[in-house]
């Protein structure tokens, strides 16, 4: 049975000194899963490894004192919008202002006041989570709820280049819904909108078990980027996406190529390069995308950098 409890807010707790993490993991373990590290280096990579909501950091470490570990921190990207709590026995001012002045959310003062490390913990996981949810929602469409064009161009940037150092393929489909113009002249802008709705649910649907990326593109428009799928599979999952989409059985009486809502999909797979940059690949996949419009629509078509290849469906098309 899937534990359906919801998941604790995660800590990192840098700190040598081993009767502070004791007392802090006696203070935080009912609220908030605790991840240990006792010095800075392995801080870090702690860090980038666990992404907590927030980390308690210690100023005074013999290896690499607090303010290292923190401006490490600021540098990298994966860790540098997490909050630090800094963990300090210095009362001087000064100090408390340098760590401030470094992106330090707060302090906690040795030793420590159980009442105040609660509360101080507790009011930037709160102010943390708010954070995710407003940046969560810069990403998603308003409309069918699915990732939105900066989501994927973000995602897709990021992948392209990971997928270039390591040699692997990038996979990216473009999904259009046929005769959507049509569509909305004919049932209205309402039904037009809640027709984009089940198109994504059923594009999201396939995509579970895919991993990668879905995204509205825009108007009818829809984007798919997988890394690590070559050309078989970008292949047979663009037509998962189209057969889907064919047997969620909207019905469209406006449109010339089949009596429900129909998809084109172009697809491109290729191990991005210098001369093969992700720009060039969406370029690969709108052109696939138009030659699958052109013979016909309720079709794919796979481009690749060095040639072209027709694949038809063999679930029903045309005026099925």
């Amino acid at each position: 049975m899937t534990d359906a409890r919801p998941q604790k807010p995660k800590i990192l707790a840098i700190d040598d000194d081993r009767f502070n993490i004791t007392t802090l993991i006696g203070l935080l373990e009912n609220d908030y899963e605790i991840v240990v590290a006792i010095n800075g280096e392995m801080g870090l990579k702690a860090a980038a490894r666990a992404e907590p909501d927030l980390i308690l950091l210690d100023i005074t470490m013999p290896d690499m004192d607090g303010y290292e570990v923190l401006r490490r921190l600021r540098e990298d990207e994966l860790t540098a919008e997490i909050p630090v709590i800094f963990i300090t026995g210095l009362t001087d001012a000064e100090d408390e202002a340098r760590g401030l002045d470094q992106g330090a959310a707060d302090y906690i003062s040795k030793p420590f006041n159980e009442s105040v490390v609660r509360a101080r913990v507790r009011t930037q996981i709160r102010l943390k989570q708010q954070a995710d949810q407003l940046a969560a929602f810069a990403f998603v469409d308003g409309l069918t709820g699915l990732n939105n064009r900066r989501a994927f161009d973000e995602y897709a940037a990021r992948e392209a280049a990971r997928c270039e150092r390591a040699g692997l393929s990038l996979g990216i489909l473009l999904m259009d819904v046929d005769h959507f113009k049509r569509y909305n002249d004919h049932y209205g802008h309402a039904e037009g909108d809640e027709c984009l709705k089940q198109v994504a649910t059923a594009v999201a649907a396939v995509m579970n078990s895919h991993g990668g990326l879905v995204a509205r593109y825009g108007g009818e428009e829809f984007v798919i980027v997988v890394p690590e799928y070559d050309e078989p599979a970008i292949e047979a999952l663009a037509e998962s996406v189209r057969a889907a989409v064919f047997a969620a059985n909207l019905e469209h009486a406006a449109s010339p190529v089949a009596s429900r809502v129909t998809t084109s999909v172009g697809g491109v797979s290729a191990v991005p390069d210098a001369g093969t940059r992700l720009a060039q690949l969406l370029e690969l996949a709108d052109q696939a995308l138009y030659q699958a419009k052109k013979d016909g629509r309720n079709r794919v078509h796979i481009a690749a950098p060095s040639r072209r290849t027709h694949w038809d469906a063999d679930t029903p098309q045309g005026n099925a």
